[in-house]
């Protein structure tokens, strides 16, 4: 009986002191390593964690690639760096955008001494879009959403930007004015031959096109990035990072404009616009009979609008 009760309790500790993300890295090159996010909105089963980060070792300390969208996941993502490299500060993170996903765990990096890069619009993009953080707050337990908290970031950059560290350097890049949003940067390792794209690159489902884009600009900045030429392209969300993992987001951004536009021109009516823009194509991809129709008409909207 007391055999069973320690065994009981060993389980119930084990349980409660489990890590809630489970993260599991992946190696793209020696020194960069990174977390793939669900492939599907934020809920309840991921907790948030939507979105890709990274962690690229510098030599003489660790640069973080997003911060991820709880207080908890940020401390359960330094506990993976720390079981590959125990001694190495975290020197900065990097903020690919705004979104709730990917700037929410910032505050844990910040207590660490961190400095939190973000491109010189973010902390705008921030104020500007309070709701933007109701979401995870309203959805996520208590116990999983405590310490969170929205905050600046503390180094606003622009283009060109480097970090240098004692065995390589990153580069800030912004590849357009405005792509999906006014703050998305890339960040390039030319040691690694890799870019971190954020969301101006999805895989697995199709990208989310919203009020604040820009189409002109977004298809301005990854034909900009594919001009790189990395061997490895990661983007916000998806699983790939090949070297053509940018293709599809920018082929179907091609075709939205396109189509949608000589619609427009030809006076079709928005509630009959979908069947004139032929991105079935990409009808494989998750969320994409959502997402498409919402695409569809955000841009045609903005049409009307200029």
């Amino acid at each position: 009986m007391i055999k069973k009760v320690i065994v009981l309790l060993s389980v119930l500790s084990s349980l409660l002191f489990a890590d809630i993300y489970a993260l599991k890295p992946i190696k793209i090159t020696d020194d960069i390593s990174c977390v793939i996010g669900d492939i599907n909105p934020p809920n309840k089963q991921n907790n948030g964690f939507v979105s890709n980060m990274c962690y690229v070792n510098m030599g003489n300390s660790l640069v973080v690639l997003d911060a991820g969208p709880t207080y908890i996941f940020a401390k359960e993502f330094h506990k993976l760096m720390k079981k590959e490299y125990p001694n190495k500060k975290i020197s900065h993170v990097v903020l690919s955008n705004y979104h709730d996903d990917r700037i929410q765990g910032a505050s844990y990096f910040k207590e660490l001494g961190a400095k939190i890069l973000g491109h010189k619009t973010i902390n705008d993009d921030i104020k500007q879009n309070p709701s933007k953080f109701e979401r995870m707050k309203a959805m996520l337990p208590k116990e999983i959403y405590q310490k969170t908290e929205v905050i600046n970031a503390d180094t606003l950059v622009g283009g060109g930007y480097k970090i240098k560290g004692s065995k390589k350097t990153l580069e800030i890049i912004k590849p357009s004015k405005v792509s999906e949003e006014k703050s998305d940067i890339a960040v390039y390792s030319k040691d690694d031959s890799f870019l971190f794209v954020g969301n101006m690159v999805f895989n697995g489902r199709l990208l989310s096109y919203k009020k604040t884009s820009n189409i002109d600009g977004w298809i301005e900045a990854l034909e900009n990035l594919a001009k790189i030429k990395a061997k490895y392209l990661l983007g916000g969300h998806g699983k790939n990072f090949d070297k053509d993992s940018y293709k599809a987001s920018l082929e179907y951004l091609k075709i939205l404009r396109n189509d949608v536009k000589k619609a427009y021109e030809e006076e079709i009516d928005i509630f009959e616009v979908k069947n004139h823009v032929k991105t079935n194509k990409f009808d494989y991809l998750k969320h994409f009979e959502q997402l498409n129709s919402a695409n569809i008409s955000t841009y045609y909207n903005q049409l009307e609008w200029e």
